[in-house]
This record gives C-alpha cells, structure tokens and sequence, in this order.
C-alpha cells in the first residue's frame, strides 16, 4: 500500500485541500483519496504535489512494506 505525508504537510503549510488541488490542477476530493490512501497519484501529480509541500517524492510518499523492512 502506497502510504503518504501530504495531509501533514499540507497542515504545516496551512492549505486547504482546494488549494494544493488548485496548486497541482486537480480536485479536491482527489486530494481527499490521496490523503486516505484511496488513490495512488501519477508520477507527474505527485511530482506537483511534492513541489507544492517542498519536499522530494521520496519524503512524501512510499510503499508500506518499506516501513516494515525498516524496523
């Protein structure tokens, strides 16, 4: 399962979820799925968001069977 950061991030830099899909020209219910784990973004959408919470791919998102292997 494809796990994320973006509605942490998104928090610390006070946008709503209509402003980081305005930022990354998606809705915000698709912000919504992401957030839950609901939907896995395109490498170009989770580039965009990435940039927009700046930070890297690699901080926002990751697979979690790589926590697993970590511990």
């Amino acid at each position: 399962m494809l796990r994320n950061r973006v509605k942490e991030l998104r928090a610390r830099y006070g946008f709503t979820q209509s402003d980081l899909g305005k930022l990354t020209d998606v809705t915000r219910q698709t912000i919504a799925f992401i957030e839950k784990g609901e939907f896995s973004p395109s490498i170009a959408l989770a580039l965009k968001l990435a940039k927009a919470l700046q930070t890297n791919v690699d901080e926002l998102f990751w697979l979690e069977e790589d926590e697993k292997n970590e511990k």
